[in-house]
This record gives structure tokens, C-alpha cells and sequence, in this order.
């Protein structure tokens, strides 16, 4: 996966539930950041105990994570 010069990290200062997906990860996005999930920007979540990470990010037509 290639990421573009521009893009931006945003990380959510809520700890979440790790066995989301891109689906409920993106609704995360809408409505506690007020981002839009499809943008150029890279999504950083991280779990309840701090020792994971996912990030969510749109590549062309769908979502890498």
C-alpha cells in the first residue's frame, strides 16, 4: 500500500473495542470525530489496554486496516 505525501494521522483519544471491523470503525469516525472516513487521512485506534493498534484507512475502492 502506497500512502500519499499529504495525508494525515489522526489518532482517536478513546480507547476501543478491538474486535471492530472497518464498518464499526468507520462510524466511530462520523460520529465521535466528525471526520469522514473515505478522506485522505490515516485513523489510529488503539485498545482498552493500550498494547494494540489498528488503523483504518481508504485505499481506491475499499478499506485497508
Amino acid at each position: 500500500m502506497l500512502i500519499a505525501d499529504q495525508v494525515q494521522i489522526l489518532l482517536c483519544a478513546s480507547p476501543i473495542d478491538m474486535r471492530k471491523g472497518a464498518d464499526g470503525l468507520s462510524g466511530i469516525i462520523r460520529d465521535a470525530l466528525n471526520e469522514e472516513p473515505l478522506s485522505n487521512k490515516i485513523f489510529v485506534f488503539q485498545s482498552r489496554s493500550g498494547d494494540r493498534v489498528k488503523l483504518l484507512y481508504w485505499h481506491h475502492n475499499g478499506f485497508a486496516v
